[in-house]
C-alpha cells in the first residue's frame, strides 16, 4: 500500500514538473522582441490581427504567431549584381531595344521601402520578385520610347524619373504595400565589343556628316550671295536693255507716225525724200544729181567719175 502511494506521488510529481516545464516554455515562447527597424504582423489562426513596433511584446502561445517585416529603405540591383566589389552584368535583365531598333544594356539601382507590412505580407505571394518584374517591364517600355543616342546621353534623367513614376503607379494599382523611393540609371552602353565598334562607326559617320553639312553651309554662304549679286546685275542690265529698246521702238513709232502724216499731205515729195534718204543709208558716200534735161535722178560717184560727168546741178 505504501509502495502504491509512493508511486502515485512520484507520478504526480513528474506530471507537475512536466506541466510546469510546458507552462514555462509556453510563457517564454509568448514573448518576442521587435527592433527599431522592424514591425511585426500578429496573426491569429492565419488572420492578421495587429501590427506592433519596436520593443518586447507578448503573444498568446500556439494561438498567435508573428512575422517581422524590415521597414528600412532597401536597395535592388537591376541588370547587374555586385560580387567582391565587381559589377557583373545580368544580360537577361539589362539588354533592351531602343526606339530606333538598336540594342543597349541599361543598369538600374532601385531604392524601395515597405509602406504597409500587412499588405506586403499577404497581398502578393512574392512581393520582391513582383517588384523586379514590374521594374523590368516599365524599364523596357520606357527605353523603347527613346533613340539610342538619347538613352546613352541626354535622356538618362528623364528615363529614370519616368520609370520611377510608372513603377509607383503599378505598385499602387496592385496594392502591394511597397513604396518606390528612387530609380537610378547606373549605366547605359552598347552590349558587345562588336556593337560598341559599330556604334563608334555610326558616331564617326554622324560627326563626318555634321562636318560635311557645316562645309556645305559655309560654301552656301559664300557662293549664294555672289550668285545673287550676279543675278541682280544681270537683271538690271536686262532691264536697262529693255528700257533702251522700248525707248527706241517708241521713237521709231513716233517718227513713222510723223512721216505717215507728211505722206498723207504730200505723197510725191515724201516718197522722193524717203527714197533719197534710203539711198544715202544704203550707199554711203554716193552723191545724188538731178539731170538738167529733165526730172530724172542720177546717182553718181563724183570722186570716181569727176572727169567723165559734167553739166549737172548738185541737189
Amino acid at each position: 500500500m505504501d509502495d502504491k502511494k509512493q508511486s502515485q506521488r512520484i507520478r504526480n510529481s513528474v506530471i507537475a514538473v512536466i506541466i510546469l516545464i510546458v507552462a514555462v516554455s509556453l510563457a517564454y515562447g509568448g514573448f518576442y522582441t521587435v527592433s527599431d527597424m522592424e514591425q511585426a504582423v500578429i496573426t491569429q489562426f492565419g488572420e492578421a490581427v495587429d501590427v506592433v513596433g519596436a520593443g518586447m511584446h507578448f503573444k498568446i502561445p500556439i494561438v498567435q504567431q508573428y512575422n517581422k517585416v524590415d521597414m528600412t529603405i532597401q536597395g535592388m540591383e537591376f541588370g547587374y549584381y555586385q560580387s567582391g566589389g565587381t559589377n557583373t552584368t545580368v544580360e537577361s535583365e539589362s539588354l533592351m531595344i531602343t526606339k530606333d531598333f538598336n540594342f543597349v544594356e541599361v543598369d538600374f539601382f532601385v531604392e524601395w521601402q515597405v509602406q504597409d507590412p500587412v499588405k506586403y505580407m499577404y497581398n502578393s505571394e512574392d512581393p520582391v520578385t513582383l517588384l523586379r518584374n514590374i521594374l523590368q517591364a516599365e524599364a523596357r517600355n520606357m527605353v523603347s520610347s527613346y533613340d539610342v543616342d538619347e538613352v546613352l546621353t541626354t535622356a538618362k534623367t528623364e528615363i529614370q524619373n519616368s520609370i520611377r513614376d510608372d513603377v509607383a503607379a503599378k505598385l499602387e494599382e496592385y496594392d502591394m504595400g511597397i513604396n518606390i523611393i528612387s530609380v537610378s540609371l547606373q549605366d547605359a552602353e552598347p552590349p558587345t565589343e562588336e556593337v560598341i565598334a559599330a556604334f563608334k562607326n555610326v558616331e564617326n559617320a554622324k560627326q563626318n556628316m555634321d562636318t560635311l553639312i557645316n562645309e556645305a553651309n559655309a560654301y552656301y554662304s559664300t557662293v549664294i550671295p555672289a550668285a545673287r549679286t550676279e543675278a541682280d546685275k544681270i537683271q538690271k542690265d536686262a532691264e536697262a536693255v529693255k528700257e533702251a529698246r522700248i525707248n527706241d521702238a517708241t521713237g521709231q513709232t513716233a517718227r513713222f507716225n510723223e512721216m505717215f502724216n507728211e505722206y498723207s499731205v504730200n505723197k510725191e515729195i515724201t516718197e522722193t525724200r524717203m527714197y533719197l534718204e534710203a539711198m544715202e543709208a544704203i550707199l554711203p558716200g554716193v552723191k545724188l544729181y538731178i539731170d538738167g534735161g529733165g526730172d530724172t535722178l542720177k546717182i553718181l560717184n563724183l570722186e570716181d567719175n569727176a572727169n567723165q560727168q559734167g553739166g549737172g546741178v548738185q541737189q
